[in-house]
């Protein structure tokens, strides 16, 4: 079965354009907190997307007023609750959620599809989490973000936020925001490229999908690749060895056969009609 037919309780899947998925949290009533459902059906359609051929990018947003509000504190759990924690103590409970809150936000970073977050409303915690796993974040004028991770007594590293936040606002402004915990809205986020743009509530959908578009019009590998050399050039220990995986790549995409389709169809003033892998 496709997993666009697949009936998720917490999310919805839906096609936007061809070849481009959005996956909605879909659960307003509560600010599409990260309970156990959602987070279940979170990793599942990520994992599953990351798998699917068809899928050329991934739109990720909320319904109603919020993206995420993270963490569904209201929610009461025990062992037994999530997969692994049968028989456990508190403790051993306790950490195993901790690590089924991280899966999600690993699901949706490690996926090979680009990922946009189109960050509808409120942004905080562990919905904060899911869009710095993100790889473009575009922001409605009404969205809000918090590291509030602080405020429950605990500490403001959690779920990613301590290796993602730094490197994309800068260690100092990580800093202020994780130990204060402070809310802030889509201008400063913009102020400090948080996220990538703000536009107006009317037009979030709109350009995110032109922005998606964008995306797909290149080549399979040359997006695949692409995001996987910017991961691994993140975390590279030198100039050098990013050179060298980059060298890598653009040699075997040459034998793709897509440079030659480029060079083909711009000797006939036309766009390039991409061969899959």
């Amino acid at each position: 079965m496709s997993l666009i037919n697949r009936s998720f309780e917490n999310l919805r899947l839906s096609e936007l354009d061809e070849d481009i998925i959005e996956v909605r949290l879909n659960r307003p009533e509560r600010l599409n907190a990260l309970g156990r459902g959602l987070l279940a059906d979170l990793i599942d359609a990520f994992e599953g997307l990351n798998n699917d051929r068809r899928t050329r990018v991934v739109v990720l947003t909320g319904e109603g007023r919020g993206f995420s509000s993270g963490a569904d504190l209201q929610e009461s759990a025990g062992p037994g609750a999530i997969p692994g924690s049968e028989g456990m103590s508190e403790l051993g409970f306790v950490y195993r959620y901790q690590e089924y809150l991280a899966r999600a936000v690993l699901a949706i970073h490690e996926c090979d599809k680009p990922v946009i977050a189109a960050i509808n409303g409120v942004a905080v915690g562990g919905g904060l989490g899911l869009a710095l796993a993100s790889d473009v974040r575009i922001a409605s004028e009404d969205a809000r973000f918090g590291a509030v991770f602080i405020k429950t007594g605990l500490s403001s590293c959690d779920v990613g936020s301590s290796y993602l936040l730094p490197r994309i606002v800068g260690a100092g402004m990580a800093s202020e925001l994780m130990l204060t915990g402070r809310i802030f809205d889509a201008a400063e986020a913009r102020e400090i490229r948080l996220v990538n743009r703000v536009v107006a509530a009317a037009t979030l959908a709109d350009t995110v999908l032109a922005q998606a578009r964008a995306i797909r019009e290149n080549s399979e590998f040359g997006v695949w690749m692409t995001k996987k050399g910017l991961r691994s050039g993140i975390d590279a220990p030198s100039l050098r060895q990013a050179i060298e995986m980059e060298n890598r790549t653009q040699v075997l995409g040459y034998f793709t056969g897509c440079m030659t389709d480029m060079r083909d169809s711009f000797a006939k003033g036309e766009k390039p009609v991409w061969r899959r892998l």
